[in-house]
């Protein structure tokens, strides 16, 4: 019998669990729901019975007045639905406070307790780190978004706390520094600074590695592997190594924590975002979240060696083999020893250019101007040519190889660009060889978004002097040329797309890469250079006939349907016909958009109704009695207040779920939504 009894329980609580999330219309957790189902199968047993005494439905015996079977039956199904509609009222309120998923799992919670403990530990180290430097009050919801002259200090103090913080951090602060139309020009130029300095994992550990990403001992692959590293980083660390064929190779090897130190740091990287874009200004304001995700999407490639190995092969393709006499190239990979976390690559004998400086003071300033410009125009030649470039050009990641060539190195960072935007780039450089100011601004709004309120003839005035006097300056003048122009962007308000910013980031790292070689280049007149002579590569015979067929073939279909629309117009206009038919709606996102509308505004029209009713009938005196202490009017009010109930709880909760998060995210702008 009591299991019985159990079974029949646990029905009932089945089946009110089923009818309010059925009446609420989302998907209320299963957990919540039940608990509040059993609150209300045990709490509506022990009140119905004294409701129904006080009625006068139950006599003293405990048993129905035989009179008032009927009524009981229904008085009963009332006093049920109540209980569901409370029910329902609980729920919407715990929707409200916590709405569903935003708490664990018991199963789930239990399974995570180890990386939450180790989390816990991550957390309180970062937010100490925060104090520490003077950042503490940038976690409150108060924070300010405008900064104004405190904004350089802030900056300062957030490099030395990321810097502290490890190497997740420190790549996060620099790829923050790539959005200067985001942060400001202050965050980015501090955070533009910062360095990771790891110490080597020791050979033991190294060779491990190689083990098992070669799958053999690294004997049999290798004559010999230097034990002691070129150089270490963030993540990986480069050997040097021989061939069994006499072949001088390089090992770039990952470091074996790298993989759980990232995947950990990214965890609560994402989950701070979250915080700080729920419940602060500045990082709403600043899309906080969406920089995060695009940060942890990039880190995750870079972990795959196989990426940088692919990067390598496009980046190849694309780089210019020896223009001005001087080759600019990448390093050869070796395809069958790489893999996840090994990387094989012919050695380039020579230097890098952050460490040539004593080399490149005796060359002659002819040689040295040489190897700018041909640098520059590689570069060039990959944003504008295929769309493929090196991102991250800084003088460490070009070698001065000891055959006066160029090697690019670290390809973990590549950027991509698509056809629109390789040819506003394009378009961009021949018009500042003419010295085009209205063309310079027409091609920086085709790959740029336009801010609201945007002056265009403030913005062709100001980028018109900036490459005047970059021009008329020569090389003194063009000095910070990538970043002014990126200046320029910022201040008007012009939202940069991410392959754009990645552009963007080259030309500014190439730049300091390049005043190292040759101080006295003219970045102005060296694009000139390039940007006519890809302009001339463009005008080839083979090239406009590539480009010729490749409009034909998408404008084909479209000129073989064109008679007969031409002429269908035509005819139209003959008759008196021709008329416009607009759709309104024709859009389904809007036509969901007015359909919510609609049925909540009917749900709330209809619940203010009801209640209005029923709480007029509720206390109207007068009217028949069903039974010694039940009137009638009551009875019904009671019902209709039931109805009102339900509905005005089905709209809270969608409200809750549906409006709220959306109008929150609206509140950012299109580019941002986008970046």
């Amino acid at each position: 019998m009591p299991l019985l009894i159990l079974a029949s329980v646990g029905v009932n609580i089945l089946l009110l669990g089923l009818v309010t999330r059925r009446l609420l219309g989302v998907p209320v957790g299963w957990t919540r729901t039940l608990l509040v189902s059993l609150l209300v199968a045990y709490g509506g047993g022990a009140v119905s019975r004294p409701i129904g005494e006080a009625l006068g439905i139950f006599t003293d015996q405990n048993t129905i007045d035989p009179a008032h079977q009927a009524l009981a039956g229904g008085v009963v199904v009332l006093m049920l639905a109540w209980g569901i509609a409370l029910g329902l009222g609980v729920l919407v309120i715990l929707e409200a406070l916590v709405p569903t998923g935003t708490l664990p799992s018991l199963t789930r919670l239990l399974r995570d307790l180890p990386a939450r403990r180790r989390r816990a530990r991550r957390y309180t180290r970062i937010v100490a780190l925060a104090v520490k430097h003077g950042l503490g009050g940038f976690l409150s919801s108060r924070a300010r978004s405008d900064l104004g002259d405190e904004a350089p200090q802030v900056a300062r103090s957030l490099r030395e706390a990321m810097t502290e913080a490890g190497v997740t951090y420190v790549k996060l602060g620099q790829m923050i520094a790539t959005r200067p139309d985001l942060v400001g020009e202050a965050f980015a130029r501090e955070l533009g600074q910062l360095q990771s300095d790891v110490p080597a994992e020791p050979w033991e550990v190294v060779r491990s590695t190689l083990v098992t990403e070669l799958g053999r001992a690294p004997e049999e692959v290798f004559a010999h592997v230097d034990p002691e590293p070129l150089a270490a980083a963030s993540v990986g660390q480069v050997h040097r190594a021989r061939l069994h064929d006499g072949s001088a190779v390089v090992l770039k090897v990952q470091r074996s924590d790298a993989r759980a130190q990232v995947r950990d740091d990214l965890d609560i990287v994402l989950r701070l975002a979250r915080w700080l874009d729920r419940v602060t200004e500045w990082g709403h304001s600043i899309d906080v979240l969406s920089l995060a995700e695009g940060f942890a999407s990039s880190l995750t490639e870079e972990l795959d060696y196989r990426t940088e190995l692919a990067n390598m092969h496009a980046v190849a393709r694309a780089t210019d083999t020896g223009r001005d006499g001087v080759p600019v190239r990448v390093p050869a990979a070796y395809e069958q020893w790489s893999g996840p976390r090994l990387l094989v690559m012919e050695e380039v004998q020579g230097q890098p250019v952050s460490r040539a400086r004593e080399r490149l003071d005796r060359m002659p300033d002819r040689q040295r101007a040489d190897l700018a410009t041909a640098l520059l125009g590689s570069v060039l030649r990959q944003v504008v040519g295929t769309g493929v470039f090196h991102a991250d050009l800084h003088a460490g990641n070009v070698f001065l190889a000891d055959d006066g060539s160029l090697a690019l190195l670290d390809l973990g960072s590549v950027g991509r660009l698509d056809a629109a935007g390789r040819g506003g780039i394009g378009r961009l450089l021949v018009a500042v060889d003419r010295g085009d100011s209205i063309a310079a601004t027409d091609a920086l709004l085709e790959v740029l978004d336009r801010g609201p309120g945007l002056d265009d003839q403030r913005l062709e005035r100001e980028l018109g002097t900036l490459i005047s006097r970059a021009g008329s300056l020569g090389g003194l003048g063009s000095a910070g040329l990538f970043s002014d122009l990126f200046s320029l962007v910022v201040r008007h308000g012009l939202s940069v797309p991410p392959q754009v910013a990645a552009v963007f980031r080259a030309l500014g790292a190439l730049e300091g890469t390049l005043r190292r070689i040759d101080p006295a280049l003219d970045l102005v007149a060296a694009s000139r250079v390039a940007g006519r002579e890809l302009a001339q590569e463009q005008l080839t015979p083979g090239a406009l006939r590539a480009t010729v067929e490749e409009q034909l073939a998408r404008m084909l279909p479209m000129l073989q349907r064109l008679p007969r629309r031409v002429d269908a117009l035509t005819e139209s206009l003959q008759r008196g016909e021709l008329s416009v038919n607009v759709r309104l709606l024709a859009d389904a996102r809007d036509r969901s958009f007015v359909t919510g509308l609609v049925q909540q505004l009917t749900m709330t029209v209809l619940a203010a109704a009801s209640a209005i009713a029923g709480i007029l009938l509720v206390v109207s005196e007068s009217g028949p009695v069903l039974a010694p202490n039940l009137p009638l009017y009551p009875l019904l009010g009671a019902t209709l207040f039931l109805f009102a109930f339900v509905l005005a709880a089905r709209a809270l909760v969608l409200v809750f779920r549906h409006t709220v998060l959306p109008e929150r995210a609206d509140r950012r702008s299109p580019a941002r939504r986008r970046a």
